[in-house]
């Protein structure tokens, strides 16, 4: 973009682009990874009676620390996981990104690695909030590499080491006794080890929440956006040693969580049983539509996610994105030579997308 002269934005910031997806009409929207399954009319019920009594003191600012909420969501973490989380463990924010930007600017005084392709908003949050970003390697199958990982992380002694599992956009699973040897890295240079989980529900592995008690500077990203299906309300958090959360109410804006959104937050998470008993049908359509891509001739990398990356197609990504678009299927390019991700959708979006490929292949 060509700024004018006269604004004075930052040089470092100038080269960059905002992020986002393509937002543009179609019959089937399948790119930004969104659970499919809408609130049940009990759930939207509950909602709005929620949001009803929330609307009587809106006069008022939200709980500053969002105490109820913090509770709920460790005793979430505590019944999946197995731990003695408390909400001291507990940090609640608008979305994932806002609890990434508030560890850069808490943490982020030397330098920042993610091993690439990952999630983009590590990087975009990381030069945005002025720390300075290595692009760490994977193997040449994009796939995770903990040699390479260490290696690099002894070299570059980081202050925030990212790791994303599932990752996004390949979807491979990072196992916790791999997690566990690079917390051990990081610990022997003075880091923290920021382990993003945002589509943590999909996966079979134990999630890295079980160690912290060992490894205090081990802090674990999740959200609702995804397997709870809550991607309007923005609710993402993380769990850490209660030292990590005290240096970050520093730099957190004041009421930064409004009473709405608390309030449905909770709401979900007292409905939590139907909204991630969608999990196992999201699972499920993932495995057939890995079926459908292959009796292609496609190429799928195994995912532990909600999404798919595919490859094999003689087009180029644009080309593909651009053809399955014009009948109406919106699919992820994820910036990856000849690679395309498509999110799991309802049996409906699933049958249009495979029906769309097969016309444009």
């Amino acid at each position: 973009m060509n700024w004018p002269a006269w604004l004075p934005l930052r040089a470092d910031l100038a080269p960059l682009s905002p992020y986002g997806a393509p937002q543009v009409p179609a019959d089937a929207s399948m790119n930004t990874n969104e659970n499919p399954y809408p609130p049940s009319p009990k759930l939207q019920a509950s909602i709005a009676q929620a949001v009803a009594k929330v609307a009587l003191t809106l006069n008022r600012y939200p709980d500053r620390d969002a105490t109820q909420l913090r509770t709920a969501l460790a005793s979430y973490i505590n019944e999946a996981s197995s731990t003695q989380t408390s909400s001291a463990n507990i940090w609640a924010a608008n979305g994932s990104n806002e609890i990434i930007q508030s560890l850069f600017l808490a943490f982020g005084g030397r330098s920042a690695i993610g091993f690439i392709p990952s999630y983009s908003m590590h990087s975009l949050i990381s030069k945005v909030a002025g720390t300075s970003w290595i692009d760490g390697g994977r193997n040449p199958d994009l796939t995770f590499n903990v040699d390479i990982a260490k290696a690099q992380i002894s070299e570059h002694k980081p202050a925030l080491t990212f790791i994303t599992t599932p990752n996004n956009p390949t979807g491979d699973l990072i196992p916790i006794e791999a997690i566990g040897k690079i917390a051990e890295v990081v610990a022997v240079h003075g880091g923290l080890l920021i382990v993003d989980e945002a589509y943590a529900e999909f996966s079979s592995e134990r999630s890295a929440v079980t160690l912290i008690g060992e490894h205090p500077h081990v802090v674990v990203i999740r959200t609702m956006s995804k397997a709870f299906a809550f991607a309007g309300a923005r609710l993402g958090y993380l769990v850490a040693d209660p030292r990590v959360i005290d240096a970050m109410q520093i730099v957190r804006l004041p009421y930064h969580l409004s009473s709405i959104t608390q309030a449905v937050a909770l709401i979900a998470l007292d409905y939590r049983a139907e909204l991630l008993g969608n999990v196992a049908t999201l699972i499920a359509a993932r495995e057939g539509l890995v079926s459908e891509l292959k009796a292609l001739g496609l190429t799928t990398r195994p995912s532990g996610a909600n999404f798919i990356l595919f490859t094999g197609f003689a087009h180029t990504a644009p080309q593909l994105w651009s053809a399955l678009l014009e009948k109406g299927v919106l699919i992820r390019d994820v910036g990856l030579s000849s690679y395309l991700r498509v999110s799991i959708g309802n049996e409906a979006e699933n049958k249009a997308f495979i029906k769309a490929l097969r016309e444009v292949l």
